[in-house]
């Protein structure tokens, strides 16, 4: 099971974020998502995403902004997001108990078995308003907002 937070202060954040919170961390210039992403420009924390996410977020943009595709591109690279695997069958079939949503189950099974700290996201519907996923997931769900909060207490207690 993940950590909820490393044990050592110095140790780098492992953070997992949804299509939603990619999405808006590149859509907006000045948002916590952008934030989030500078953060691991500058090698703070380590992102990851799975291909799932990675496909997601390609293929919003294809739809809704495909003159952005090319910036998605950069700030993908520019932030150092680390691709994982996708989650085991046992890690999938767990998660769907508490999601409901396979899709949506795929990627938490993913930040899970990765071992992250926190996962990102804006979706309230699947996971930010899911009382029970929260109670059983060995790591927070948050807004980009309730990370960045929690980043900043943990710079402030060293």
């Amino acid at each position: 099971m993940a950590k909820t937070e490393p044990s050592d202060p110095d140790e780098k954040l492992r953070v997992f974020l949804d299509s939603s919170a990619l999405f808006a961390g590149i859509w907006s210039a000045t948002g916590g998502g952008r934030a989030i992403l500078k953060l691991g420009e500058v090698g703070a924390l380590v992102l990851l995403v799975n291909s799932q996410v990675l496909a997601e977020i390609e293929a919003a943009f294809s739809r809704k902004a495909p003159e952005l595709l090319t910036t998605l591109a950069f700030l993908l690279e520019q932030s150092g997001i680390q691709i994982v695997d996708s989650a085991s069958a046992e890690y999938i079939e767990l998660c769907t108990k508490w999601v409901g949503y396979q899709a949506d189950a795929k990627i938490v099974a993913a930040a899970w078995e990765s071992q992250v700290d926190f996962m990102v996201t804006l979706d309230r519907e699947h996971f930010l308003s899911n009382q029970m996923l929260k109670q059983e997931l060995p790591f927070p769900i948050g807004t980009p907002g309730d990370f960045l909060a929690l980043f900043r207490t943990r710079l402030l207690s060293r």
